[in-house]
C-alpha cells in the first residue's frame, strides 16, 4: 500500500491533469461553436474542422485515463471505489458522455442535422459536468 502522502501527491495530480482536460475540452467546444456558427453562414474553415476532429479522440481517450485514475487512487487509498459517491458519479457521467458524444460524430454526415444537434447538446452538458466536477473535486482536496 502507499503511503498517505504518496496518495496525496497522487489526489494533486488527478485534479491537475482533469483540470486540463477540462480546459481541452472547453477549447474544444469553442471549436465547436465556430465550426457551427460557420456552416450556418455557408462558411467552412477545413482547418478549424480538422483541429475539431483530431482532438475529439485524443479528449475522448484523456478523459477515460483521467477517471480510471481517480478510481484507482481512491481504491488505493480507502480499498473501494465508492469513498466519494457524488464524485464518482459526475465522472461516469463525464466519461460515458464524452463517449456517446464520439459515436455520435461518426454518424454526422452532410446536412443531417439531427446528428449534428445531439453532438452539440452532447457537448455542453460535458463540459456543464466538467465543472461540476472541478467543484466537487476541490470539495474532496481541501
Amino acid at each position: 500500500m502507499l503511503d498517505k502522502q504518496t496518495i496525496a501527491y497522487l489526489k494533486f495530480l488527478h485534479g491537475l491533469y482533469n483540470t486540463a482536460v477540462m480546459v481541452l475540452f472547453v477549447y474544444q467546444g469553442f471549436l465547436g461553436l465556430r465550426i457551427r456558427r460557420e456552416r450556418k453562414a455557408g462558411i467552412r474553415s477545413f482547418h478549424i474542422i480538422k483541429r475539431h476532429r483530431k482532438l475529439g479522440p485524443v479528449l475522448t481517450f484523456e478523459s477515460m485515463i483521467g477517471f480510471l485514475a481517480g478510481v484507482t487512487i481512491v481504491y488505493l487509498d480507502f480499498g473501494h471505489i465508492f469513498k466519494y459517491p457524488l464524485h464518482f458519479i459526475t465522472g461516469l457521467l463525464i466519461v460515458l458522455s464524452v463517449i456517446t458524444a464520439f459515436l455520435i460524430s461518426k454518424r454526422i454526415k452532410g446536412v443531417d442535422d439531427l446528428w449534428r444537434y445531439r453532438h452539440y447538446v452532447l457537448g455542453i452538458l460535458i463540459i456543464s459536468f466538467y465543472f461540476v466536477q472541478a467543484f466537487l473535486g476541490l470539495g474532496i482536496l481541501i
